[in-house]
């Protein structure tokens, strides 16, 4: 059965993807957009990524373990705390903001309660209001 092009586009991006970043997998079913912060983060700051799968952190640099989250929406989820957490924000196709860079535990312990999925959720809003605590 045939793809439409802008879908045929895709996958044919997350194949570049995986050769110009063999640690990564950009698959459509959940990683791609966690891959995808993950790599721009790495890029843009100088990480080194663990390779996958690695409980908890997704990068270090001199100063540590990185855990990196990446959305479109206005919250971000989390099963546990971490060293240092790095929120990105998908802002348009060719652009995502830093949204927090600092300590996982503030981070933890404002979040929600925890879902049925192990997850709790902390809002950009409390991330930027956390950031700018910290500064």
């Amino acid at each position: 059965m045939p793809r439409p092009e802008p879908v045929s586009s895709i996958y044919e991006a997350t194949a570049e993807l995986e050769c110009l970043y063999p640690a990564r997998k950009f698959t459509l079913d959940g990683h791609l957009v966690s891959s995808i912060g993950e790599v721009i983060a790495a890029e843009a700051l100088g990480l080194t990524l663990y390779p996958m799968p690695r409980a908890g952190h997704d990068a270090y640099d001199a100063n540590g373990d990185i855990q990196i989250k990446m959305m479109g929406g206005s919250s971000v989820a989390m099963y546990a705390t971490c060293d240092r957490l790095l929120v990105l924000r998908v802002v348009s196709p060719q652009e995502a903001e830093l949204v927090y860079d600092g300590p996982g535990a503030p981070a933890w312990e404002r979040a929600g309660k925890m879902d049925k999925n192990g997850q709790r959720v902390v809002s950009l809003s409390r991330l930027r209001a956390i950031q700018a605590a910290l500064a």
